[in-house]
């Protein structure tokens, strides 16, 4: 299974390919790769959600993910950061549904709960367990990036629960 984890933002994008590997010595996860896409404060809103979906649409057809999950927005104080949000989460979809491939949200608590057993952990304690499942020393900044490896590796324990 490869799972595409998407942090959404106008600003940074943060995405993540993860591969879930069977074997006969059990299941293994690998970061296939990771990366955040910046768009320029100073470019128009259209061009810059096109930048979003251009490139999250080079990322699904390199990978060809069987699912994209993505971090469901919660309220904040600023309804400019929820509006802004919620157009980079719309080309994030459009994306998902031009290449035919399924969506699984999951809210900030959730993802928490998954990777560190702590609904309110923060990003350090996030950024230690995201290392220690992948077995790899660093996870590349932006926290956006870490965001999104953590919501794909959440949807990965969500769906080995549910299946096990």
């Amino acid at each position: 299974m490869i799972v595409l984890g998407i942090d959404p933002g106008l600003a940074h994008t943060g995405w993540a390919v993860i591969e879930k590997i069977r074997s006969p010595r059990g299941e293994n996860l690998k970061l296939e790769n990771c990366g955040c896409i910046k768009t320029d404060a100073n470019t128009n809103l259209p061009q810059r959600l096109l930048q979003i979906f251009s490139e999250l649409n080079e990322v699904i057809e390199k990978y060809m993910p069987d699912v994209l999950c993505i971090e469901k927005q919660y309220l904040y104080q600023n309804s400019q950061i929820v509006l802004s949000i919620s157009q980079a989460r719309g080309v994030i979809l459009l994306a998902a549904a031009k290449n035919n491939i399924g969506v699984n949200e999951y809210n900030p608590k959730e993802v928490k709960v998954a990777i560190t057993g702590y609904g309110s952990a923060d990003k350090q304690q996030v950024r230690n367990m995201v290392k220690y499942l992948l077995k790899v020393k660093s996870i590349p900044k932006p926290d956006d990036i870490t965001d999104a490896v953590a919501v794909g590796l959440c949807h990965i324990n969500t769906a080995r629960s549910v299946t096990s």
